[in-house]
């Protein structure tokens, strides 16, 4: 039997490859981790924590202008600086780039700094380095993807839109997901004019069309100019006397003028240049990394997990498949992720929490045997804070169980109301569940415990 350097090595350090290699090492494994920059990945660095930050950091806008109905009378103008919010979320960043070394560290985990290549399905190359292993993971992750189009040069996306040294007084950012949705409503929130364009009719491909429809009411009257059914086919840059601008030219005539021009137009696997196909791992036609459900590649010794396999893209996704792949391999315990009912949020302005399946895909699957119920109403908060913002609450039902197979919710504290409601989803929870359960009042979270009337005669 060969001897190995180590029994695992890990090819990206973001947090589900972290999280697989801190629990292999707990598990007694020899464990190596190999990251080209810094620890953490995409969502602690350059994703969902520091975006969050910001978020955090534009609801404040909202506060001092809400603040007046409930009797707050502000001495002054609030100001507002752009470079203090960004340095503060870069101390938070480096913090938590800190935590995780020390994770690893603290669980015998060997960091190696560098860019690795598979050399065959065992050994591991970063530099002149040289290592093998029983079994390698890749978790990789994904990058930005753009178009190619005349002058996408000139764009950014999100990396770098966290970390931007000025504020743009207008801003254009191309793309319907989630992270276009929320960079939108930030900047938006936080001064910037922003237009919004999309090829679609609709935000947000994939959500509840009810979501889809009415987060795109909310933003356009929070002043986004949203741009539905356009195409962007060049983007040309003038030089001006202290910054540049941008025109972007659309398919069928018109122009959007902006000082900066975001893309947020989808994401790809990072797999170039890592030597998977070189020795012999399988790619999709995506480009991502082809495994089965325990995270196994066509190469038995070879394991992915996280964006990279481009499954369901989503942070703790990608750790509860490192979770299962480290009861696989070092625990003797063959074990799979459950995809179905996954909770998930948007945090637009305002935001969406969701969990289970639309109404449409409820409707592909059993036809008419689908009961819809719904509440929209003004939040309490609003009642006396006068801004013109709904909430929006939806339960899909199946007809002849009674089972839920959906909730989504657009409003204040969606995320954090939907992830209850993901367990009892998993629970397999029947309307009569949600039916028998006393609410809290008064709350927001009571409606998904009080709506009694199905919507239309179709249900």
């Amino acid at each position: 039997m060969p001897k190995y350097d180590y029994d695992l090595i890990t090819i990206g350090a973001g947090s589900g490859g972290v999280r697989a290699s801190r629990l292999a090492a707990q598990s007694g494994a020899n464990v190596a981790i190999v990251e080209e920059s810094r620890v953490g990945g995409t969502c602690v660095i350059r994703g969902c924590v520091p975006k969050k930050l910001l978020i955090y950091g534009a609801h404040f806008a909202d506060d001092f202008e809400d603040a007046g109905g409930y009797g707050w009378t502000l001495a002054g103008e609030p100001g507002f600086d752009w470079a203090r919010l960004i340095a503060a979320k870069n101390r938070e960043i480096d913090r938590l780039n800190g935590v995780y070394i020390k994770t690893l560290g603290d669980n015998g985990v060997k960091l190696v700094q560098g860019r690795a290549q598979l050399a065959d399905p065992h050994t591991v190359e970063v530099g002149p380095q040289r290592m093998t292993a029983k079994h390698i993971l890749i978790a990789t992750g994904s990058s930005p993807k753009l178009p190619e189009i005349p002058g996408i040069e000139h764009v950014i996306t999100s990396n770098e839109a966290l970390d931007l040294l000025e504020k743009p007084k207008r801003l254009a950012i191309v793309g319907g997901g989630y992270i276009a949705v929320e960079f939108a409503g930030i900047f938006n929130t936080l001064g910037t004019q922003v237009t919004e364009v999309i090829r679609a009719e609709s935000l947000l491909r994939g959500f509840d069309d009810d979501m889809r429809i009415l987060v795109g009411e909310e933003m356009v009257k929070r002043g986004i100019d949203l741009r539905t059914g356009t195409v962007v086919d060049k983007i040309d840059k003038t030089e001006g006397k202290k910054n540049a601008r941008y025109t972007l030219g659309l398919a069928g005539g018109g122009k959007i003028e902006a000082d900066l021009v975001m893309y947020a137009t989808g994401r790809a696997p990072n797999t170039a240049g890592l030597g998977l196909e070189e020795s012999g791992v399988k790619l999709n036609d995506k480009g991502a990394v082809a495994v089965d459900e325990f995270s196994r590649t066509n190469r038995a010794s070879v394991h992915a997990v996280g964006d990279v396999t481009d499954r369901m893209n989503l942070t703790p996704v990608a750790i509860a498949e490192a979770a299962a792949l480290i009861q696989t391999l070092f625990h003797s315990e063959p074990t799979a992720v459950d995809y179905a009912n996954v909770p998930t949020a948007v945090f637009s302005q305002p935001p969406i929490g969701t969990v289970g399946l639309t109404e449409a895909a409820a409707r592909a699957k059993l036809k008419k045997n689908v009961d819809v119920y719904t509440s929209g109403f003004k939040p309490m908060k609003h009642t006396l804070s006068g801004r013109d913002e709904k909430t929006f609450m939806k339960m899909v039902v199946n007809a002849r169980t009674g089972r839920v197979l959906g909730c989504h919710m657009l409003g204040m504290d969606a995320p954090e109301i939907v992830q209850g409601l993901g367990i009892a989803l998993k629970c397999k929870a029947k309307k009569a569940h949600f039916d028998a359960t006393i609410g809290i009042h008064p709350t927001a979270a009571e409606e998904f415990v009080t709506m009694r009337e199905k919507r239309g005669e179709e249900s």
